[in-house]
């Protein structure tokens, strides 16, 4: 390959939003191979099958751009003037066009407008076309998502407005210094569950962090998942990030039961208790036969409430006209269980969004439409009230959505369906990692206006009252591996970032939601700068924060929300374990000169206690509390990078519910940090 060949190459993907290179984590330049450079273009949809492509797709690139008449999203921060750059031929200079501006709410207005009137801000000329921009104020907008259309001669183009405030929501002056309890709602236990904490446990949860002072309880997504065939438990590879998981429902408080026969013997019988009682019993929580236990008893309900229950089906039936969605996300996992097997493996006009009668079982339909809306039913009893006192729930947003979900089978549009995201390698993972999921195509997302990011927000934020943005750093960049290579032969795509805040500062606000970034391990600083203009809390997870000689931690920021790990990390004991001699003395140290300990020791419970009342005396707005931290718990509930020979998703709890709420040691740690939090606040 010559030189010239390579420019132009680079040139072209950096037109396409692709980095050719990245700093890793040594701090070593590391650039992409021309191999790996074509393969990401042609996952764009951009037509390089070879080198000799590429000259034709760079000048269709440039004329493109120069083409578009407007950027497909706008944005304007706490409504300003709102300035619209047109990019128009030269020879359309003089011509009059059609202007309407249809705002989210109210009636849309139209106007006629001369270009020629309209101030040039510059000009070009590509491949021999002259261009000229000129600017088209808007009239002052309220916060939204409003719509204008710029109707000219022969063709129209249109653009999404986006005003928001430049700031995501947060509590109002003196609610803050805020503590809350973290657990995955599988892993609780309790009397009444059948083998895997439900949602009415979640609910006790709350109740009791509430009754300590608490002010939410965090979790795991809660989305839907695949648990027969195919069969993928993992919260972070969710059938859809529109639905919830039924697994999680308590079927036992369903009010319907008492009026339905079949579904309450059921629930009483004999041979349903010892089924539940087995997989209280058993170690590890199993989302496959615990699914098709509670499924039975669901699937008699869903058949007497749709054929014998009129009046409940019109509250039903209401819930569907404000999510019109639901039923074609019944219709396809209804499909998918009649196929036994994801999209992907369907047949071809199905797998283009067609499912027909007769391709599903109308009664599966019925099933995954009612448990839907009793999920949705259960979850609303766990929100807050009132969100500016008490945020209540503490929901996680997943990166991406399993491959052959219903997500990517709707909405494959916005995704790049010949690459998978991933991260390069770092000194954990020498070889890099492949997650498996599809990206967001960066450019067919800003086309659909972002439709389908902003109702997976909203899905979320109408009850959570912080939700944590998994691996922030993909509102700016994702790390892409085009099909066929290896995870580190990926490359970096570029996303438009102050869309992605723009919108999460609205939705933020409208629900009165506070928005956490993961921003764990290497991120570049114009991201954690990016996260503090618009007000998105970082992470501070104490054994990260070590000072460089570690002799020290470094100081916890007033900003953020800060913890002792994280549900991909080992519990507190398991890391104290881990540390070698020097630096437990030096933690041990730190910690006696805040007046935390009264003498090195290595004892973990002592230690333990120290860093977290170190975390609830700091000037940080949030602290959150890993449950098993309080019992010492060493296993982890998840190991990034390990398959199914390890019990990642699926270990319970060590105490029952019904048993660490009572325990006196947990008592006094949570009641001393939330005396603490309310001394500095």
């Amino acid at each position: 390959m010559s030189d010239t060949e390579l420019r132009l190459l680079r040139h072209l993907a950096r037109l396409n939003g692709v980095e050719t290179g990245y700093r890793d984590y040594t701090g070593k330049r590391r650039y992409a191979s021309p191999d790996t450079l074509l393969a990401v273009l042609r996952a764009l949809g951009t037509p390089v099958e070879n080198l000799a492509c590429v000259p034709g797709a760079l000048r269709e690139r440039k004329q493109d751009k120069w083409r578009r008449c407007l950027n497909p999203v706008v944005i304007a921060r706490d409504k300003e003037p709102v300035l619209l750059e047109l990019r128009l031929p030269a020879a359309q200079a003089d011509v009059s066009a059609m202007c309407r501006l249809a705002p989210e709410k109210g009636r849309a207005r139209s106007w006629t407008c001369r270009l020629s009137h309209l101030p040039v801000l510059r000009g070009a000329t590509v491949e021999g076309v002259g261009y000229v921009v000129r600017a088209l104020p808007l009239p002052k907008l309220p916060f939204g998502y409003h719509r204008f259309t710029l109707s000219l001669p022969g063709h129209s183009c249109e653009t999404l407005v986006i005003t928001a405030p430049s700031q995501a929501y947060f509590l109002p002056g003196g609610t803050g210094r805020i503590w809350g309890a973290f657990s995955p709602v599988y892993a609780l236990r309790s009397g009444g569950s059948w083998g895997a904490g439900d949602l009415s446990d979640l609910k006790n949860l709350q109740r009791w962090v509430q009754t300590l002072g608490g002010g939410f309880v965090a979790t795991l997504p809660l989305l839907a998942a695949f648990l027969d065939e195919p069969f993928d438990p993992s919260p972070y590879a969710p059938v859809s990030r529109l639905f919830w998981n039924e697994f999680y429902l308590d079927v036992a408080s369903i009010p319907e039961i008492r009026q339905c026969p079949p579904a309450q013997e059921l629930v009483e019988s004999t041979a349903l208790r010892q089924d539940t009682a087995s997989l209280q019993e058993a170690q590890l929580v199993d989302h496959r036969r615990g699914m098709a236990l509670k499924r039975n008893v669901l699937e008699h309900l869903a058949r007497w409430y749709f054929s014998r229950n009129p009046r409940r089906q019109a509250a039903l039936e209401r819930w569907v006209s404000e999510y019109p969605s639901v039923q074609d996300y019944a219709r396809f996992r209804a499909a998918t269980e009649r196929q036994h097997a994801g999209w992907p493996a369907w047949p071809e006009r199905m797998r283009d969004g067609v499912i027909r009668e007769g391709e599903y079982d109308p009664e599966v339909e019925r099933y995954h439409l009612f448990v839907q809306w009793l999920v949705h039913r259960q979850l609303k009893g766990l929100s807050a009230k009132d969100k500016q006192r008490n945020p209540g729930l503490y929901l996680d947003f997943p990166l991406g959505v399993h491959g052959a979900g219903y997500d990517v089978w709707r909405e494959r549009s916005v995704f790049a369906l010949n690459a998978s995201t991933g991260a390069p390698p770092d000194n954990l993972f020498t070889g890099g990692q492949d997650w498996g999921f599809p990206p967001f195509h960066p450019e067919r997302l800003r086309e659909q206006g972002y439709r389908y990011y902003i109702d997976c927000l909203r899905h979320h934020l109408r009850h959570a009252g912080i939700l944590r943005l998994d691996h922030v750093m993909g509102l700016h960049h994702l790390f892409w591996i085009p099909a066929g290579l290896r995870a580190h032969e990926g490359v970096y795509v570029r996303y438009h970032a102050k869309e992605f805040y723009a919108i999460l500062a609205l939705e933020s606000n409208r629900h009165r939601a506070i928005i956490v970034g993961e921003d764990l391990g290497t991120v570049p600083r114009y991201v954690r700068a990016a996260m503090v203009r618009h007000r998105l809390l970082p992470m501070y997870v104490l054994p990260f924060e070590f000072t460089d000689d570690r002799k020290a931690l470094r100081p916890v920021p007033s900003r953020g929300i800060a913890s002792l790990n994280t549900h991909d990390m080992p519990p507190f004991a398991a890391f104290w374990e881990s540390l070698d001699a020097e630096s437990r003395m030096s933690l041990c140290a730190f910690l006696q000169e805040k007046g935390l300990l009264q003498a090195p020791t290595e004892d973990a419970a002592t230690v333990l206690k120290a860093c977290l009342f170190y975390l609830a005396a700091s000037p940080a707005p949030i602290i959150l509390v890993n449950l098993e931290d309080l019992w010492l718990e060493k296993a982890p509930q998840n190991l990034p990078g390990t398959g199914v020979d390890t019990p990642n998703w699926r270990r319970k709890a060590r105490y029952a519910l019904e048993e660490f709420t009572r325990l006196p040691e947990v008592l006094a740690i949570l009641r001393e940090v939330n005396r603490l939090r309310k001394k500095t606040r």
